[in-house]
């Protein structure tokens, strides 16, 4: 059985999105600076069919995230869309147009139910309404003998920290002050006290962490 990976981009001062979070600015008031670093990288370019981009240390970070992943978990606020029922008349498909950079089976966690959406490039999106144990049930029941990966947002993130669920992070630390949004590592308990640092990878705009369970 694979290992339940979770990996962001997070705040100096904890925050993995900006205040003020709505459909128009997904990422808040700020938020953008986070994922700064990862833009001109060459592979995150090729993962969103774009030409181009650099390479530095922190080209690494992005391509061991996508290596040995059958399956993807996020929350219903990482998939977008308005709050409440998914709307039939006009239903969210997701911020990433007809081929989503994921390209594997993707979970999302949510209260209101949905049949699967399935999109290009081996992309199908199915909606779990049953908590995130089952979410993780069903995404390693696909991933086979692959990793799952986790990725995003703060709130689903810190049930599967508090649940013990998590046997990675991959924290990339932005050096921005936010002041408020949406705040990981709430209400955990004593869950990062079982994580250990492996990583740690320096670039001017960003550090990477590695943090394992121990």
């Amino acid at each position: 059985m694979g290992k339940l990976r979770f990996r962001i981009s997070i705040s100096l001062d904890g925050y993995v999105a900006g205040p003020e979070q709505s459909v128009d600015n997904p990422l808040g008031i700020g938020g953008t600076r986070l994922h700064e670093w990862v833009f001109p990288l060459a592979a995150f370019r090729a993962q969103h069919g774009m030409e181009g981009g650099i390479v530095n240390d922190s080209t690494d970070v992005v391509n061991d995230s996508m290596a040995n992943v059958g399956a993807t978990i996020m929350g219903r606020n990482m998939f977008g869309g308005h709050p409440g029922p998914w709307k039939a008349s006009d239903p969210w498909n997701g911020w990433w147009g007809e081929n989503p950079p994921y390209h594997r089976p993707v979970f999302v966690i949510t209260h209101h139910p949905r049949e699967p959406l399935r999109l290009e490039g081996g992309n199908t999106f199915n909606f779990v309404t049953d908590g995130i144990e089952s979410a993780l049930e069903q995404a390693r029941r696909v991933a086979g003998d692959k990793d799952v990966e986790f990725v995003g947002g703060a709130t689903v993130a810190n049930e599967y920290l508090e649940a013990g669920l998590i046997d990675a992070m991959d924290l990339s630390v932005a050096p921005i002050l936010l002041g408020g949004g949406a705040r990981m590592f709430d209400g955990v308990g004593d869950a990062l006290t079982h994580f250990a640092l492996e990583r740690t990878i320096a670039e001017p705009k960003v550090t990477h962490y590695r943090f394992v369970r121990r």
